[in-house]
């Protein structure tokens, strides 16, 4: 599985012009899953998420996890990190998981990340849903993360 975090001061997903979710200062979570993960994938790759120090400590440093700034997380699911371009200009999504397992695992790191967060710290979008996410990115920082068991499959 993998994950593109933006630390975000702000966040929101609409579905058909109306809010469905925000969030205030966290990160925003784009999710991937590809054809091998399983929930182990989802578990790590959650875990991992949680714990990503992005955040600053009093000395500017990026020191801090979520929990320890209070911070919460949307988390919205996107095959498309898994969009292979080597061979042209249109991305294969060959490496992605059908929608069924996808959501399933989908689910299952969100469930992992609200037992480390807690519930009203986790917001989601709607799994193969159109949708219209909305952030203000801090820094911006931006970085990607996978499950531990993503590169040997």
């Amino acid at each position: 599985m993998r994950a593109l975090i933006q630390r975000v001061r702000r966040c929101s997903v609409s579905i058909g012009g109306k809010l469905h979710s925000s969030v205030g200062s966290g990160m925003l979570i784009l999710v991937g899953v590809k054809q091998s993960d399983q929930g182990s994938d989802a578990e790590s790759l959650a875990d991992r998420c949680a714990a990503l120090r992005i955040f600053e400590d009093p000395r500017g440093k990026m020191n801090l996890a979520l929990k320890d700034v209070g911070g919460s997380a949307m988390v919205v699911s996107q095959f498309t990190l898994y969009g292979d371009t080597r061979r042209g200009n249109r991305p294969s999504y060959s490496e992605a998981a059908p929608p069924e397992q996808a959501e399933a695992l989908y689910e299952h790191f969100i469930r992992r990340l609200r037992l480390s967060l807690g519930d009203d710290k986790v917001a989601t979008g709607v799994f193969r849903a159109m949708m219209d996410v909305e952030l203000v990115n801090d820094g911006p920082v931006t970085v990607t993360v996978e499950s531990k068991t993503a590169n040997e499959s």
